[in-house]
């Protein structure tokens, strides 16, 4: 049984490390938020395609045209995530934005009652009290004047996290749909939503580009986009949904970890209290604990 169950673990904690050095590669790459994502976009969608095409004859087509609309919505949605993502490592350090990014779950929290009817419960309400607790020393408010993050980052970290849950709640409605057909339409709908950005600010400049640059750029593309994701989605059919809410924390204290190695950032004292709450609260809002059973079994 553990065999059977290591492999798809070590594949969702390999793409778990991918995703959370996503943050160290874009401190690297000189390129502007919006470029980066269509270009991130495109190469992903080309990666991510080959499975999707392998698999099309088992694919109900018709259920990918109903669903065409949401599809588009929520991988334009993706785009412009990716974009205030990337400014908001480019404004404020790698830590704060990956933590102002894990507020998703509790944004999911917070609009599942008016978007998916679902009841509010005590568990999920301390869980939201506590994620919000927690924004107060990541944002700074709590620190020292001169170590206060970039209120320009936490703001973008934010969005780019209401984003995301945005596209969690969609998905919830995309189950009908493949996850190797839905994520290259989301990616390739993401780098188009991201064309008329780029087109309208800095343009399509890679002349910033030197050979090291474009090899990470490319492997941002290639592997934390295409097979970061097809790791994911290949491991997840395998596991239980605690187990894969459980290792889904390695993206964030990978990010952690290395923005204070490679980058050398400081999160403090209070920065770590608020990263205990939030990062608790949305570990805790997603495993399902039924203490009457647990009591009984004893």
């Amino acid at each position: 049984m553990l065999r059977t169950r290591l492999r798809p673990m070590l594949m969702l904690i390999c793409s778990m490390v991918i995703f959370g050095t996503v943050g160290i590669f874009r401190a690297w790459i000189p390129l502007p938020s919006g470029l980066l994502a269509f270009s991130r976009g495109v190469i992903g969608a080309a990666v991510l395609s080959v499975p999707a095409i392998l698999q099309r004859k088992k694919t109900d087509g018709a259920s990918v045209k109903k669903r065409l609309p949401l599809l588009l919505i929520s991988g334009a949605m993706i785009g412009v995530n990716w974009i205030l993502l990337f400014e908001a490592y480019r404004y404020t350090s790698v830590s704060t934005a990956t933590l102002c990014y894990y507020m998703a779950p509790v944004f999911v929290i917070a609009a599942s009652p008016l978007v998916l009817r679902e009841k509010l419960t005590a568990k999920k309400t301390v869980c939201l009290l506590c994620a919000v607790a927690g924004m107060l020393p990541v944002s700074g408010v709590l620190g020292e004047s001169e170590s206060r993050p970039s209120v320009k980052g936490v703001l973008f970290g934010l969005g780019a996290a209401a984003l995301y849950a945005g596209v969690i709640l969609i998905n919830k409605r995309l189950t009908d749909v493949p996850a190797t057909v839905r994520t290259p339409v989301q990616i390739g709908a993401a780098a188009l939503a991201a064309l008329p950005y780029v087109l309208l600010t800095d343009g399509m400049e890679y002349s910033v580009l030197d050979a090291k640059g474009l090899l990470l750029l490319l492997f941002m593309g290639a592997v934390h986009t295409g097979a970061a994701y097809l790791l994911y989605f290949a491991a997840i059919p395998h596991l239980s949904a605690q187990t894969a809410a459980i290792f889904s924390y390695v993206d964030p204290v990978t990010a952690l970890l290395l923005s204070a190695v490679l980058l050398h950032e400081k999160i403090g004292f209070y920065g770590l209290i608020g990263a205990a709450l939030i990062l608790g609260a949305a570990l805790l809002s997603e495993l399902e604990i039924n203490f009457k059973k647990n009591k009984k079994k004893t």
